[in-house]
C-alpha cells in the first residue's frame, strides 16, 4: 500500500470527507486507502457518503429503478462442500436432499416461462455424480422447458468442478455451456477474493486467483456476468476493499459485468456461526456503505443491485436512496437464503417494488438481464 492510501484509510475528518466526496463527485478515481476509510466512517458521516453516492447513480443511470421477472430452479442440494456459510447445501444420504430429474427440470422451466418470466436462474450443489455434462444438460432442458428466456446460470464454482470431472478445461467448459444456451453467469461462488478469507468460510472453493480467470474467461467468450460480493462475517473492511479492487481491474479490462450485487451475509443457520467463526452478519451501517461504496468506487460498473432477500424491504429501499438502482428479480422459490434462515425470500410482487421505488420519488421499469428496459411491469 502506498503512503497516500495509508493516510486515505485513516479516519477522515468532516472537512476532508467532503473534499474527497467533492472530488469523486467530479471524476477523481477512488484508491483503494480512500475506500477503505469511506467504508469506515460513522454517524451523520454515513449519510454523507450515502448522499454523495446517491448523487453519482443519478448521473451514471438517472432516476429509473429496475428489476428483472426471474425465476430460480436450484436442481439440487446435494453437494460435497462443506462451506461455512451454507445452510443451503446437504450430504448424500441426508432425509431431506433433492435432485430434480431432466423431466422436472423441463416442467418447472415451462412453469416459469409460463409466468411471463424472461430469466432462468440456476445454481445447485456439487452433486458427486456431476460433470460437465450435468451442468450442460441442465441448461439444455432449461431452454427446451422455456425457449426464449434468457438462462442465468452457474458460476466459476461449477464451472471449475465440471471441467476438473470431465478432464477438459475451464474455458472449453464455459464454451460448451454457452452452445447449450447459457446467456450469462452468476458471479457467485466470489464470496471475498481473500484467499486467508476463504481458507476459512470455504476452504473447498476455488482460489480468487481461479474465480477471476474463469470470470476473464467467460467475459472473453462473450459471456457476461453479474459481479458480487458476500459481506458481513469474519473478513475486515481492508478484505472487501482488495474484493472490490479485484472486481474494477476485471471490468477495466473485460466489461463484462452487468452489475454489482452486495450480497449481505444471513448467519442464522449456518456452520460458521453456529460454531462462532463469524460474526452476526453486516449491520444497516454496513450495508448501507457497501451500496454506496460500491457506487462510488466501482466506477465503471454502472448497475448497483439492492438485494431484497438479504436485506429486507425496508433496508432494500434504503439502499436505493444510497446509489442503489436495481431492485433484482421477483425470485419465486429462493432456496439458498431461505437455508441460512432468511425468511419471506421467495417472491416479491413488482407491485410492492413500484410502491417502494415511488415512495423514492423514482420510476419502476422492468428489464431483461442485460439491461434493456423493456414494455410494462
Amino acid at each position: 500500500m502506498s503512503i497516500n492510501s495509508m493516510v486515505a484509510s485513516l479516519p477522515l475528518s468532516g472537512k476532508d470527507l467532503e473534499t474527497l466526496l467533492d472530488d469523486v463527485l467530479a471524476g477523481h478515481r477512488l484508491t483503494t486507502g480512500e475506500a477503505t476509510a469511506l467504508l469506515k466512517v460513522r454517524g451523520r458521516d454515513v449519510w454523507r457518503v450515502a448522499a454523495a453516492a446517491d448523487e453519482k447513480r443519478e448521473e451514471v443511470v438517472g432516476d429509473v429503478v429496475t428489476y428483472v421477472r426471474n425465476q430460480n430452479i436450484n436442481v439440487t442440494n446435494v453437494c460435497i462442500n462443506s462451506c461455512g456459510f451454507c445452510g443451503f447445501s446437504r450430504k448424500p444420504g441426508d432425509p431431506d436432499t433433492y435432485h430434480y430429474s431432466a423431466g422436472v427440470v423441463r416442467e418447472k422451466a415451462a412453469q416459469a416461462r409460463a409466468r411471463g418470466v424472461t430469466e432462468i436462474c440456476t445454481v445447485s450443489g456439487l452433486h458427486p455424480d456431476f460433470d460437465a455434462g450435468s451442468y450442460i444438460g441442465i441448461i439444455s432442458c432449461l431452454r427446451e422447458g422455456a425457449p426464449g428466456v434468457h438462462i442465468h446460470a452457474s458460476n466459476p464454482m461449477e464451472v471449475a468442478y465440471g471441467a476438473r470431472k470431465s478432464g477438459i478445461s475451464t474455458r472449453e467448459m464455459l464454451s460448451l455451456m454457452k452452445d447449450a444456451g447459457l446467456g450469462s453467469l452468476c458471479g457467485t461462488a466470489a464470496e471475498i477474493l481473500v484467499d486467508e478469507v476463504r481458507a476459512v468460510i470455504c476452504p473447498g472453493k476455488i482460489s480468487s486467483a481461479e474465480w477471476e480467470r474463469i470470470i476473464r474467461e467467460a467475459h472473453s467468450l462473450g459471456i457476461p456476468s453479474t459481479a458480487t460480493i458476500m459481506y458481513g462475517h469474519c473478513e475486515s473492511v481492508e478484505d472487501q476493499v482488495q474484493h472490490l479492487a479485484i472486481l474494477r481491474q476485471i471490468q477495466d479490462d473485460t466489461g463484462g459485468f452487468t452489475e454489482f450485487v452486495p450480497l449481505s451475509y444471513i448467519h442464522y443457520r449456518t456452520p460458521l456461526y453456529q460454531r462462532g467463526l463469524s460474526r452476526a452478519g453486516a449491520t444497516g451501517r454496513e450495508d448501507l456503505l457497501m451500496i454506496a461504496v460500491g457506487r462510488l468506487f466501482l466506477d465503471n460498473i454502472p448497475h448497483i443491485q439492492v438485494s431484497w432477500v438479504k436485506l429486507g424491504l425496508k433496508m432494500a429501499q434504503v439502499g436505493l436512496m444510497a446509489g442503489g438502482d436495481d431492485l433484482g428479480g421477483t425470485m419465486f422459490e429462493e432456496s439458498i437464503s431461505k437455508g441460512a434462515g432468511a425468511s419471506g425470500t421467495d417472491y416479491l410482487d413488482p407491485a410492492e417494488m413500484k410502491r417502494i421505488a415511488e415512495d423514492c420519488g423514482r420510476a419502476l421499469r422492468r428489464r431483461s438481464t442485460l439491461y434493456t428496459l423493456l414494455p410494462g411491469e
